[in-house]
């Protein structure tokens, strides 16, 4: 789970001079290792974005808080995770700045324990995941997961991972959801098309967007994908 900011502690509301101010370059060096995609000009459109506020120098340089490194953090956790839209992502942290609780379930990133686990050998994996042994190796078979060059299994995987498990109590096991891999794979190359060309400009902020438009992009198949399942099923019930 992703440590999710507390409330009421937005970067501007710092100031009594006391806390740690860090540089643009120095929450990069921060952000680097959980997040290597991570720029400057993230950093800055984030920001543009009002998700952090950074106070500035007389001179004009940013200086961050503890505060604002960790609502980053989270936005890009969302982000990477979970395929949140910068608009919902914010909608969260301005609850959280009214001292509101998050909806149900929000701020949790795939559920593999804190922010920053590394990956899991096979047997932890799969104990993590409710699946057995075998069950695990039918799932690199028919390319739901897939471990990393030395077998092990990264901990945003378990979402996957978990859910065919749940399928398998109901008899349906990793050979039959081949299908959905199909699906999925066939989706995720029509979202490319769309947003190639920004991901490929030169541009950083250009980019960012593009970033964004692909995960509010993956946001809209899924709620699509909910929406037909829950219609068809309706007519399975005669309803």
């Amino acid at each position: 789970m992703t440590a999710v900011p507390q409330p009421g502690r937005n970067a501007d509301r710092d100031t009594d001079g006391t806390a740690a101010r860090f540089t643009i370059g120095e929450v990069l060096a921060a952000l680097r290792e959980d997040f290597p995609d991570v720029t400057i000009s993230k950093i800055r459109y984030l920001e543009s974005e009002e998700l952090v506020h950074p106070q500035r120098t007389p001179s004009g340089y940013r200086k961050f808080a503890a505060t604002d490194i960790a609502r980053l953090r989270y936005v890009l956790a969302a982000q990477r995770d979970q395929y949140l839209p910068l608009r919902v992502i914010k909608e969260h942290l301005d609850a959280l700045d009214r001292g509101e609780e998050l909806p149900g379930g929000a701020g949790r990133t795939g559920g593999a324990g804190p922010a920053g686990t590394g990956p899991l050998p096979p047997r932890e994996f799969a104990r993590a995941a409710g699946l057995t042994d075998q069950q695990l190796a039918d799932c690199v078979q028919f390319g739901l997961v897939s471990p990393d060059s030395q077998g092990r299994y990264r901990p945003v995987d378990l979402a996957v991972a978990r859910a065919a498990a749940g399928l398998a109590r109901h008899g349906i096991e990793p050979r039959h959801l081949r299908v959905h891999r199909t699906a999925v794979e066939r989706e995720a190359s029509l979202l490319e098309q769309l947003v190639t060309p920004g991901l490929r400009a030169r541009s950083d902020e250009a980019r960012a967007r593009a970033g964004e438009q692909l995960q509010e992009l993956a946001t809209l198949s899924a709620q699509l994908h909910g929406a037909l399942l829950e219609a068809r099923l309706r007519e399975v019930l005669g309803g």
